[in-house]
């Protein structure tokens, strides 16, 4: 189980590198001119998702298979891990609308200017922690 474990933490520090670096994208081509450029910043956006989806799901995998097996989150004094739980549903849910998102800048359909994204770029720092004080602090 500890393998598991393993791989699961790296897992998830590598899609939440992912997740740190695609809006910095997103306020580049914001901000960008030159549709060269534009279209440059649209493809390293368009790898870099399919990098972060293709390392999200065996780390949601492993993290559901931890849960099973370790049979935490159930019985008195398991808040955290529901909590937990629901923040990781908005984790996917914040992938997924970086997924929108990039559409959006693939289609020239893109609305938003870079100030949204700079700001929209702080949210997976904002859940990293959570779910990192959850996890090792158990509130609850």
């Amino acid at each position: 189980m500890l393998w598991i474990k393993t791989f699961h933490i790296v897992l998830i520090a590598s899609w939440f590198a992912g997740l740190f670096y695609l809006p910095r994208i997103y306020v580049n081509i914001a901000q960008a001119k030159d549709p060269t450029v534009i279209a440059t910043l649209n493809g390293m956006a368009r790898r870099l998702f399919r990098f972060m989806t293709i390392i999200a799901v065996p780390a949601v995998l492993l993290g559901l298979w931890l849960y099973i097996e370790y049979g935490i989150g159930r019985g008195p004094g398991s808040g955290w891990m529901h909590v937990k739980l629901l923040l990781v549903v908005v984790t996917i849910g914040y992938h997924h609308a970086c997924w929108i998102m990039l559409r959006k800048f693939e289609r020239g359909q893109n609305r938003r200017s870079h100030v949204f994204y700079r700001w929209f770029n702080e949210v997976p720092v904002v859940l990293l922690v959570a779910v990192t004080a959850l996890v090792v602090i158990k509130p609850f």
